[in-house]
């Protein structure tokens, strides 16, 4: 039982660091640093409609305010694979190392992986959506 309890606390952690890095990646990062007019125009450099940024956007934030709660974890989740995919094959042409210029594809894959674990074990510890479950049996 105590492994058990070690596992969900662990899974806590890595719920919670994922939502962290989707919003500072998409608040700080897409609004912040490059603004979303220079984020729209690197979206459409790859051949993508600019409104594909703000949608980029819109997922990324609600799946970490999702993630940070512990809300609907495993559909969250899976909502953020397409996205990351989709920042893998942006990366693709600048190597392997995300430090190269550009940044390479290593960390979007590294997180598509990280999300699909989430949506294979859920929430862990800590989550609105367990209390929920709970509630409900009572």
């Amino acid at each position: 039982m105590q492994n058990l309890k070690s596992i969900s606390y662990g899974i806590f952690l890595i719920r919670i660091t994922a939502g962290l890095i989707f919003l500072a990646h998409s608040l700080y990062l897409k609004v912040f640093i490059f603004t979303m007019s220079g984020t729209s125009s690197f979206f459409q450099s790859l051949g993508l409609p600019g409104i594909t940024a703000w949608m980029v956007l819109f997922i990324e934030v609600i799946v970490g305010i999702m993630l940070i709660l512990g809300l609907k974890t495993r559909q969250a989740a899976l909502a953020s694979i397409p996205v990351l995919v989709g920042a893998t094959w942006a990366h693709s042409g600048n190597g392997w190392l995300f430090s190269n210029s550009g940044g390479g594809w290593e960390f979007p894959l590294f997180w598509t992986f990280v999300m699909i674990a989430i949506t294979l074990t859920g929430s862990g510890a800590f989550s609105i959506s367990a209390h929920l479950r709970k509630t409900d049996r009572n």
